[in-house]
């Protein structure tokens, strides 16, 4: 007999995310639905504003990624407006992304899913000694993990438990038999979670240099940038590559060690061996390295053949709301994608906590749309512009994929599972920062003879405009989708990295990636689902992107009437 198991929410997010799994007599996942239950209606607020202000209001979708958001919505109404930015403008925005990048993983991996990894309480029991010595097994300089660092750490998280309180590691599923580290590996980790709070806010400030603040940065306008005086200034210039330094310092000492020796613990673990069911992957091009020079390649892999991959078609992305709570005439393209709620509740049912509402898997359960590249769902996110790179032979990518495979004895299968999802981030990560400094090198050299950052932009109010951006934002595949008329947006779609991701299934019954990476898993326990939050984290949801602003008791929060124009 099948029984349901309902996690809602998914911690450790950005928004609010329910999953629920179907599960056989043996435990085993046989259906998944995924379901963001608050609702987005940014895409709303922008119509009738000047397109000027895209880029500032955009970024408010999420409070995580609000610098790829910006950045996407300030590229879709240049290339609108066909605005062509200097170079100086393109190498800031491509640091300011390095910046991004480098702090979102390290976020991601550590704060957001590095305890479906790590057991806490099992860190508490181990010999700080011992772990100080497994710690030189995966790098030969480790941070943060001499034998008094080690120490130290295991009092102070031993001093929460005495409390009867575990502070940040609370409500977790401690014990659970698909955790693979020893009590030392796990003391490691934990002391890498620690450090990593205070690096990721030296990689905050790197994005701030160029960026005026972080989170919601300011410096970005359509036709340029503003840190004209940052970017000329050799001491801030310096004040970047010095946290730069910091920071890559972290990610090979701690990050890319701590990957290793997942790797090494849970390579023969079943449940993160899978997680990745839909296996067409969608990726564009990014990080400007030189002008027309990008870090990551655009491309489309289909049924994750690598010896094929196609050029990206804009023309081919539509979006389907058959399972969403919204209401239109079949799938659209996001230029005449309209956003028109249609909520239609939960069914109550039994499941293995009693009698619930549940969602309804064969009506409406999500406000997130249903994103389909031809007709088929993709996986966006690190894997995906990894992999693409990969097939398309470029050489930074290959000899890092390769490099990883040879460490960790894992064959090229293996990045088609959970445990190379997360791995695929890390090595993003390395990437990123790495190739960063060519970048920063090639906007020394050409402020040398340019020191020019702006265009000003030029917009006809008689005629219409179309026009979109496609970028990596952190989590995979970002864009956003303009139209123009009578000089002010007339309609409004981003389609997002988790979007793609978290959708569900379609009119044609096709199931998107979360919903997919999660049939077969075999859960040990159904009311401890380790499992289930490990594999959807590896996607590193953000919901906030998705949706927004919605009471789910109905209660109205406010109504604000807002004149475009600006006049009072």
């Amino acid at each position: 007999m099948s029984k349901r198991v309902v996690i809602d929410p998914i911690t450790r997010i950005e928004g609010h995310l329910r999953v629920e799994v179907e599960v056989d007599e043996n435990n085993v996942v046989q259906k998944a639905w995924s379901s963001s239950t608050l609702w987005r209606g940014i895409e709303v607020i922008l119509k009738g504003r000047t397109p000027m202000d895209v880029g500032l209001i955009v970024q408010r979708i999420c409070g995580v990624c609000t610098y790829s958001h910006y950045r996407c919505g300030t590229e879709a109404v240049e290339n609108a407006l066909g605005v062509k930015i200097p170079l100086n403008a393109k190498y800031l925005r491509s640091l300011m992304q390095t910046s991004l990048y480098m702090h979102d993983h390290i976020v991601h991996f550590y704060h957001l899913h590095g305890l479906d990894w790590v057991d806490v309480v099992s860190a508490l029991s181990a010999d700080p000694a011992a772990a100080a010595q497994v710690a030189l097994k995966y790098t030969d300089k480790p941070i943060a993990a001499g034998e008094g660092e080690l120490r130290a750490v295991q009092e102070r998280v031993k001093g929460f438990v005495e409390t009867g309180k575990l502070g940040p590691f609370a409500n977790a599923y401690w014990g659970n038999g698909t955790y693979k580290f020893t009590p030392e590996q796990n003391l490691i980790a934990l002391s890498h979670y620690l450090k990593a709070l205070e690096v990721q806010r030296v990689a905050a400030e790197m994005l701030a240099i160029f960026g005026g603040k972080q989170p919601h940065p300011q410096s970005l306008v359509v036709g340029g940038v503003t840190s004209v005086r940052d970017m000329l200034s050799p001491a801030r210039l310096q004040e970047w590559k010095q946290k730069h330094a910091i920071v890559t310092d972290f990610i090979h000492r701690a990050y890319k060690a701590d990957i290793v020796m997942a790797a090494e613990a849970f390579g023969g673990e079943p449940s993160v061996l899978g997680g990745v069911n839909v296996k067409n992957f969608l990726a564009t091009n990014d990080f400007v390295l030189a002008d027309g020079q990008y870090m990551f390649d655009q491309g489309v892999i289909m049924n994750g053949d690598l010896a094929n991959v196609s050029d990206l078609n804009p023309e081919l992305i539509k979006e389907d709301v058959s399972h969403a709570w919204y209401t239109a005439d079949g799938p659209q393209h996001p230029y005449d994608g309209t956003t028109v709620p249609n909520y239609t509740g939960f069914v109550e049912r039994d499941t293995v906590y009693g009698k619930l509402p549940t969602l309804d898997g064969d009506g409406k359960y999500t406000w997130v749309k249903s994103p389909r590249y031809q007709g088929e769902p993709v996986e966006v996110g690190p894997l995906s512009s990894l992999l693409v790179s990969y097939a398309r032979g470029n050489k930074v990518v290959v000899d890092a994929v390769n490099g990883l495979l040879e460490v960790t004895g894992l064959p090229v299968a293996a990045l088609f599972t959970t445990l190379g999802r997360t791995a695929a981030r890390m090595l993003q990560t390395v990437i990123v920062a790495e190739e960063g400094l060519k970048t920063f090198d090639a906007l020394i050299q050409n402020i040398q003879v340019d020191d020019s950052t702006y265009v000003k932009p030029e917009m006809d109010p008689n005629r219409e405009y179309v026009g979109h951006a496609m970028i990596e934002a952190p989590r995979g595949m970002l864009s956003h989708w303009i139209r123009i008329k009578n000089g002010l947006v007339e309609n409004y779609q981003a389609v997002v990295p988790t979007t793609w991701n978290a959708g569900p299934v379609d009119a044609e019954g096709k199931v998107g990636p979360y919903e997919a990476s999660l049939v077969g898993l075999k859960l040990e326990d159904p009311t401890k689902p380790l499992e289930v939050i490990r594999i959807i984290h590896s996607f590193d949801p953000c919901m906030a992107c998705s949706v927004h602003v919605m009471d789910y008791k109905g209660q109205e929060l406010g109504e604000f009437r807002i004149d475009p124009n600006g006049n009072s």
